[in-house]
């Protein structure tokens, strides 16, 4: 069988069900024009965030269509602003390579975005791809063999049921949320080293539960050292964040460097 192109959604779904490692960039910003520089970097991804970021759904349209632009390497994923078949079905219709899906606790919360996801019978996507229909599919056999669906392991609740989670079937891959997860087990905040050795256990937990059940693990990153790290350590893809942060910290180097004062402020 012949390998699809790569920086498509076939070949990316192909390459995360196969538990090849792939990098993406995390965005929170509307616009269009940035993302579609980062989407020619070099990156397998570009993941839009719908849940915290300030993207409205006209936002996501046009990014989603800059992310697909010649030379781009990256395919377009959304996370969602909640595990709901209306946001699931806009993000996919949109042209969203798969979704990202945030709180899930339970098995039954996994079958539930699966189900989304997926045209009957295997789910309840309700059928209309106005735009997706030029890149996925359009065919309900096509669209389901080249989108992909992403569980957020994010809660106690979700780490305690991490393994009926990931024997979810239709279910591609699970992924970290790092800062609520580090607060569910008792952090004071996002970054709290208090629970640095539960945290990383956990990890440990939800990247070989993943293995064991043979999908995708994944997991947010500061920066890009961090996700080399996680993904030497067995996660299957990782992502770096963010295109907001990022921004204020190299304008804050450059105005440092400009002071010659080595600060910012």
């Amino acid at each position: 069988m012949t390998r699809p192109p790569s920086g498509t959604p076939a070949a990316f779904a192909t390459a995360l069900r196969a538990r090849e490692q792939l990098i993406g960039y995390w965005s929170v910003l509307d616009s269009p024009v940035s993302t579609e520089r980062i989407a020619r970097l070099g990156y397998d991804y570009v993941a839009l965030d719908a849940q915290h970021g300030l993207i409205e759904y006209a936002g996501l349209l046009a990014s989603l269509t800059a992310i697909d632009t010649k030379g781009s390497t990256a395919v377009g994923l959304v996370r969602t602003e909640a595990n709901d078949p209306a946001p699931i079905g806009r993000a996919l219709d949109a042209g969203a390579a798969g979704v990202i899906v945030p709180l899930i606790d339970t098995a039954q919360d996994a079958a539930d975005a699966v189900a989304a996801v997926r045209y009957p019978p295997l789910g309840r996507r309700s059928y209309g791809p106005m735009r997706s229909g030029l890149r996925i599919g359009p065919d309900p056999a096509e669209a389901h063999e080249q989108t992909v669906v992403l569980a957020m392991i994010e809660t106690a609740d979700g780490l305690a049921n991490v393994a009926e989670i990931c024997a979810t079937e239709g279910l591609d891959g699970v992924y970290v949320g790092p800062s609520d997860l580090r607060i569910a087990l008792g952090g004071a905040t996002s970054t709290d080293p208090a629970v640095a050795d539960r945290f990383e256990a956990a990890l440990v937990t939800v990247r070989e539960t993943a293995a064991a059940a043979g999908i995708a693990a994944g997991i947010h990153n500061a920066d890009g050292a961090s996700a080399a790290r996680r993904l030497a350590e067995g996660f299957t893809f990782a992502t770096v964040s963010s295109d907001l942060t990022h921004l204020a910290q190299i304008a804050g180097s450059h105005l440092a460097a400009a002071r010659g004062t080595g600060e910012a402020r």
